[in-house]
């Protein structure tokens, strides 16, 4: 049987440079910029080792607008973090758009989302 490990998150931009500062704004992100073997500038994030790529996507490239809740595919991604309600009024204090206020889901577990450019959802996951 198969065995499968992480490697990475796969995000698509209009704008990567302003999406990778968003990262390292406002999770402490490192960003690894790279020429790839085809000339092209990649753009990677390094969050505590949780890898993250980032996508070019040309300006004249015609898409549908975002999906609406719910909708099928990748729904979000999350952080766990020690304390929820801290790490919220850290990144307000930082700029950051909080989708959803910390709330309690079930007895031990509080979540709270992020909206970030391109409205790529991260949820906040402290379980205790």
């Amino acid at each position: 049987m198969p065995k499968y490990t992480y490697d990475h998150i796969h995000l698509r931009t209009r704008q990567p440079k302003e999406m990778a500062a968003y990262f390292e704004r406002m999770f402490d992100a490192t960003v690894i910029e790279s020429v790839q073997s085809d000339g092209f500038v990649r753009t990677d994030l390094d969050i505590d080792g949780l890898m993250v790529f980032i996508a070019p996507v040309p300006a004249d490239a015609t898409m549908d607008a975002s999906p609406a809740d719910p909708h099928l595919g990748l729904d979000h991604f999350g952080f766990r973090v020690d304390n929820v309600d801290e790490t919220v009024a850290e990144l307000k204090s930082r700029g950051a758009d909080i989708a959803v206020e910390p709330r309690t889901i079930r007895p031990g577990v509080r979540i709270a989302f992020v909206r970030a450019p391109d409205d790529v959802r991260i949820e906040l996951l402290q379980r205790d």
